[in-house]
Parts: structure tokens; sequence; C-alpha cells
């Protein structure tokens, strides 16, 4: 089908992230160059309604899925992440907590807090 200076199309929109209604702009062989967005008013060349591809590069992502495979290893292991050993006071179980003495003021601040939130 032959494009119009004006027609409306759908394109990816690069400003509002997803696929708008868009104007042509521009023409060059019979087919839109460059559109507005009618939602924002941004003009962009025309996509062919695809978005662009992620701006990852190949070495970050490939370092990424490493780290997920080590991470999904460990996991099924029940080892740790690290491939750490686990010492005897990190298996060890905690003690209990003990309670910790407020200062009388500050004590006071928070029951006045507390009673004034009941009411």
């Amino acid at each position: 089908m032959r494009s119009r200076l004006g027609d409306d199309i759908d394109d990816f929109c690069v400003k509002c992230k997803r696929v708008m209604n868009h104007l042509v702009v521009s023409l060059l062989n019979d087919e839109p160059a460059k559109v507005r967005c009618r939602t924002c008013h941004g003009d962009h060349d025309f996509r062919h309604e695809q978005a662009p591809p992620p701006k990852i590069d190949a070495r970050k992502a490939a370092l990424i899925q490493a780290a997920l495979d080590k991470a999904a290893a460990a996991a099924s292991d029940g080892a740790p992440v690290d491939g750490a050993p686990v010492d005897e006071m990190s298996a060890a179980p905690l003690p209990a907590e003990t309670p910790v003495e407020v200062p009388a003021p500050v004590a006071a601040r928070v029951s006045a807090r507390k009673s004034a939130r009941a009411k």
C-alpha cells in the first residue's frame, strides 16, 4: 500500500517506548522515512513497528548469564554461592536476643506518640 504525507500509521515510538499512532512526515521511494508520534509529538525515523535492540553488550550479557548459572548450580548443591567452606561459627545457632534498655526520656516520647495515634 502506498503511503502519503499525513497518513496515520502505527510505529514504535522511541520516546513513548511503545507502538503508537504516527503521522507520515517524509517519504523516500514511496515509503515512510520519518514519522511524528501523535502522542508525544516526537519525530524519528520509521522503524516498521520494531523496537530497537537492547543496549546490553555481549560481554555484559555473558557475565550475567555466568553469574546466574553459578547461582543455580550452588542452589542445587546447597553450597554457598562464593564457594567458601562453611565454618562452625556461621553454622552455630544464634543466641537469644537480650532486651535493650531504653533511656526514660526516649521511652516517654515513644509512649506519648503511641497514645496520640490511638486517639
